[in-house]
């Protein structure tokens, strides 16, 4: 009797707690936090968003997403490598940003390390679980660079399924012969 007494007293204090509980993450926080920047990004105002971030990167030293945005205005403004440390930091605080990744690798690519580009494209699949076909076309085009030819017309078949209309025309061009069926 004891024992079904107490069974139910810890299953109600679960509940509570269950219910009374935070569950967003540090992520979305800071997502709510930070939407003025976040805007400035999405409306491409990247020198704004550039200086709203190195302002909140000041006053918050640990947000993941601080230094994943000012990574993305970086990238942007063409600082490749200045992109590379932003997101490489925002990386060390939260590694399941995907976007990250592909920002990153998208970095790498343009500063002709076509090696690391193509590690971090790779996560960037893995990441965004069949959802992003950018991941996909980039790392097809990082695997062009490395002469993997087989392997990079998968990864372009594989984003033209997801939808990529860029994918299906660089299918089109030279180094593929296949023909490309379009659903």
């Amino acid at each position: 009797m004891e024992v079904v007494l107490l069974s139910l007293l810890f299953v109600m204090y679960l509940t509570i707690r269950y219910f009374l509980m935070d569950h967003d993450t540090s992520a979305d926080k800071d997502r709510k936090r930070f939407q003025k920047g976040i805007d400035f990004v999405q409306s491409r105002q990247f020198e704004e968003a550039h200086r709203y971030f190195d302002d909140v990167i000041r006053q918050h030293p640990k947000s993941a997403l601080a230094y994943a945005y000012r990574g993305k205005c970086q990238l942007e403004q063409e600082n490749y490598f200045s992109a590379i440390y932003d997101l490489t930091q925002a990386i060390n605080r939260d590694n399941t940003l995907a976007d990250c990744y592909l920002d990153r690798g998208t970095a790498y690519y343009y500063t002709d390390d076509y090696q690391q580009a193509f590690r971090e494209f790779d996560k960037a699949v893995w990441h965004f679980r069949d959802e992003k076909p950018d991941a996909y076309r980039w790392r097809a085009l990082a695997r062009i660079q490395m002469r993997q030819l087989p392997q990079a017309e998968n990864d372009l078949r594989r984003a033209v399924s997801l939808g990529d209309e860029n994918s299906f025309h660089i299918l089109l061009q030279p180094p593929f012969t296949r023909p490309v069926y379009q659903k």
